[in-house]
């Protein structure tokens, strides 16, 4: 079992990774911490099933990149599966156990010495992110702390997720003074994010990067999506998010 100090010090890691920068001058890697937490071989992290974009946010190593981009590119495999139950899948043995949903990427798989798979679904609300894969080269399952454990780093890397892809969006995602009366589209941006903070209990920022994440992934304008929100076409609550009447 991990020790609580470990989980702590992966929970902060993750927590701060959009601080600094790592020892190579690069941003902080969000894969890390999971291998900090679970004895598994490789990590990796993406952005997929979302208006975000697909891209490997970060991989432990070359196999492990190479199983996440065959998911993306076959549309089948654990990370899917997690993104449509909002569920961790634990595939404990690889050998053994038929995956008959998964025919393309089971095949692509013999290449691969692996013996356990492991994703676990990036998503806030029901903001689809992305997804963590992890690995072990040997079969294993994951315990109920474990299962806790990832799923509490999973939550925060979601944010950090969106910092990342939304510090590289265009200025149309972000705009905010576009329209004839900027102090008033400022006033909505304000009134929304009081609502998303309301709504899903976050603070600030984060309600903030909610609402920017959701004008990067649907094409529009914050001041835009601030509207919908301030005139409650678009509610962020649980089972509510993205919902627009």
């Amino acid at each position: 079992m991990v020790e609580r100090t470990v989980f702590e010090d992966a929970l902060r890691e993750i927590s701060t990774a959009h601080e600094g920068r790592d020892e190579h001058g690069g941003l902080k890697s969000l894969c890390r911490p999971f291998l900090r937490v679970l004895p598994v071989t490789g990590a990796a992290i993406s952005t997929i099933g979302s208006g975000l974009g697909v891209a490997t946010i970060c991989a432990s190593d070359e196999a492990v990149a190479r199983i996440d981009e065959l998911q993306i590119d076959l549309g089948e495999g654990p990370c899917w599966d997690a993104l449509a139950t909002g569920r961790p899948v634990i595939h404990a043995d690889v050998a053994t156990e038929p995956r008959p949903s998964w025919p393309a990427f089971m095949e692509a798989l013999r290449e691969f010495d692996i013996g356990a798979l492991f994703a676990f679904p990036l998503s806030l609300g029901e903001l689809e992110v992305g997804s963590v894969d992890l690995y072990s080269s040997t079969p294993r399952g994951l315990s109920e702390t474990e299962v806790a454990d990832v799923s509490a780093l999973a939550r925060l890397a979601a944010w950090q997720v969106l910092r990342r892809v939304l510090a590289d969006d265009s200025p149309k995602a972000f705009e905010v003074d576009g329209d004839p009366s900027p102090g008033f589209s400022r006033k909505q941006v304000h009134q929304a994010t009081g609502m998303i903070i309301a709504q899903l209990d976050v603070p600030a920022p984060d309600a903030l990067l909610l609402l920017r994440a959701h004008a990067f992934a649907s094409g529009r304008t914050v001041r835009d999506v601030a509207h919908d929100v301030v005139s409650r076409r678009l509610d962020f609550s649980p089972g509510a998010f993205g919902a627009e009447s």
